[in-house]
This record gives structure tokens, C-alpha cells and sequence, in this order.
């Protein structure tokens, strides 16, 4: 929890997307205030999280396609919130690219107007999406040298993006600053 007390007094971000986080990060907001919401993910310790110093109420969250073969790792979710008129889909989506690929369009297709989404999407290569363009940093973000954490935008401009330290997780945060087109 320090960790992410210290990142968030030192960036000072309106929207803090988490994947992989566990719900005792519930109490982030005794530390930093603001608001959190803790998305539980089906058969997983860990699920998708938000916070913001603003008052941005509950997010909800939309089933993602999974895989038909035997197996296969437990159904993911993309939260979705809106903040100043924005869509944010906030992921952490599976390692089959083709699969995520299909998660992606299918967050496209639940969204409308200005759109972000933001997270691990384990993807690798290039991603296209209709309407979306990639303006996330290009640097690595993952521990073995990859780039896995992306930001797709619709409707949205980006002033600024890069890769900030890495704290425990396996993975760099990342950080945007978007505008509207």
C-alpha cells in the first residue's frame, strides 16, 4: 500500500487504473482520500480497481469473450467508468492474441464517444482497432522488456505518455495525459 500512496502523492493523477489489484486496497482512501472501486474478477484474488481524487461514483463492468478450449483461464471483465464525459475501460486482458483482440473490439462496441482503455492488454505487435488510435508510451512496461500495458483513445488526444518506475508489481505504471480532440 505504500507504494501506491507514494506514486499517488508524487504524480498526482485524476484517474488511477489498477489491474491484478487485491481488495484490501479498499482502504487506499484512509491514506489519500478520494474514491476507490474494487471490481472482483470470477476465480481470482485479484480483480480490477480505480481511484481518484474526484467523485466519480460506481463504475460497472462489462464480460470480455473467452476462450473456447479446455483449460482455459477463468472469464475477464473491463471496468468501465465515466469521468468528464470520458469513457475509461480499465483492463486486464487474456494472453491469446486473437482472443484479445476480441476483447478489445468487444469494449469498442459497449463504449461510445471520447474512450479510453487503459491497462494490461497482453497484447504484443501492433494493435488496430476501428476509430481507435494507440498514444501510449512505447517504451517496455513489463519486467522482461515488453511493452504489455497500452492506452487505446476515441475521440481523444494525448499530450504526454511514459513509463514511470516500477514498484513491487511485474509491471511498469504507466502514465497519459489526455485531451479531448
Amino acid at each position: 500500500m505504500g507504494d501506491l500512496v507514494a506514486l499517488i502523492e508524487a504524480e498526482r493523477p485524476d484517474l488511477l487504473l489498477m489491474q491484478e489489484a487485491k481488495q484490501p486496497l479498499e482502504a487506499l482512501p484512509h491514506f489519500v482520500g478520494g474514491t476507490f472501486h474494487w471490481q472482483e474478477m470470477q476465480r481470482r484474488v485479484y480483480g480490477l480497481a480505480f481511484w481518484s481524487p474526484h467523485d466519480l461514483g460506481e463504475a460497472h463492468s462489462i464480460p470480455l469473450p473467452v476462450s473456447p478450449l479446455p483449460l482455459r483461464v477463468p472469464p475477464r471483465l473491463a471496468q468501465l467508468l465515466k469521468f468528464d464525459g470520458i469513457s475509461f475501460a480499465n483492463v486486464h486482458l487474456s494472453h491469446g492474441q486473437m482472443l484479445n483482440r476480441r476483447q478489445l473490439l468487444t469494449i469498442a462496441q459497449a463504449t461510445s464517444g471520447p474512450t479510453a482503455i487503459i491497462g494490461d492488454c497482453n497484447a504484443v505487435g501492433r494493435i488496430i482497432l476501428p476509430d481507435f488510435t494507440e498514444v501510449g508510451p512505447l517504451d517496455p512496461t513489463h519486467k522482461l522488456r515488453t511493452r504489455l500495458d497500452r492506452c487505446l483513445v476515441r475521440g481523444l488526444g494525448c499530450t504526454a505518455a511514459r513509463v514511470l518506475a516500477r514498484g513491487p508489481s511485474d509491471h511498469h505504471p504507466i502514465e497519459v495525459h489526455l485531451t479531448r480532440r
